[in-house]
């Protein structure tokens, strides 16, 4: 796990922000080929993935509906497959939940989809622009990404599909930070979103459970290398990290889960917060 020491609380400290990333291009013939060989074979088992998932949901949809109960185990093979291939081990620790609910998790890189889809059948909830990303659109679409406008006006008919979806047995994902982080903190949970998890719609007996996501980078490079944020251009980061020499990685650490009722968005907040950050430091 990552050293209490080096674990920055996020309140507060902005500073972090403006830091130089740790961006490394690719140098000589040997990165160039390593990017070519990892980029090719994970965009190769993504595509694969879409081209059998999108037959096989409108089978499962005849039997199931909205349920998953296939697509859901092969979105996280392709994950699984797709970090194999980029060459990023991972393990999980902790079993996911049964029952209604959602995961809540801290963010850090674009390589959180990968992950936390390799450890557990989840649906990312995210702003509709990352809808338009090249490379990471397809991502979204392997992994049926439940897409928001952040806009007031919708927040009760966004409610309303999450309720949906949730009673469908979909296990959304949310990062309630609101933004990444370079990996090496855990910004303040924003209380708004919660407020959809207390939506009498949604099913009796719903719980939350923290998820904290911490990466190890590379023997002898930067901390931050897997962090990715602010104005960081995918592109250069994408490189940095198929040009590896050798990678870093992952664990996903997840936590009891939290029961919604009796809770407040606020008290629903802290409690997930102080879950994941307990994860981040252990």
């Amino acid at each position: 796990m990552i050293p209490p020491s080096s674990v920055d609380p996020g309140r507060g400290d902005a500073t972090w922000r403006d830091a130089v990333p740790p961006v490394a291009r690719p140098q000589d013939l040997r990165d160039w080929i390593r990017v070519l060989r990892r980029g090719a074979s994970a965009v190769l088992a993504l595509l694969v993935g879409v081209l059998l998932i999108l037959p096989l949901r409108g089978i499962e949809r005849l039997f199931h509906g909205q349920r998953r109960p296939w697509t859901g185990p092969l979105v996280q093979i392709v994950c699984r497959l797709a970090l194999a291939c980029i060459g990023i081990r991972w393990q999980r620790l902790g079993v996911p939940m049964r029952g209604p609910g959602a995961v809540v998790a801290n963010h850090s890189s674009w390589l959180d989809i990968l992950v936390l889809n390799a450890a557990m059948p989840v649906f990312f909830v995210s702003k509709s622009e990352v809808a338009g990303w090249p490379g990471i659109n397809i991502l979204t679409r392997v992994t049926n990404t439940h897409f928001v406008v952040r806009d007031p006006r919708l927040a009760q008919a966004q409610a309303g599909e999450f309720a949906a979806r949730i009673s469908a047995g979909h296990r959304l994902l949310f990062f309630p930070e609101g933004t990444s982080t370079d990996g090496r903190r855990l910004l303040p949970f924003k209380p708004t979103l919660f407020q959809g998890f207390l939506d009498p719609a949604l099913p009796r007996g719903l719980a939350i459970q923290p998820a904290s996501t911490v990466y190890q980078a590379p023997e002898g490079a930067d901390p931050r290398f897997y962090g990715w944020w602010g104005d960081m251009d995918l592109g250069p980061h994408l490189l940095a990290v198929l040009a590896a020499r050798r990678q870093g990685t992952a664990t996903v650490i997840l936590h009891d889960p939290i029961p919604v009722a009796g809770q407040t968005r606020k008290t629903l907040a802290f409690a997930c917060e102080e879950a994941v950050r307990q994860g981040l430091v252990a």
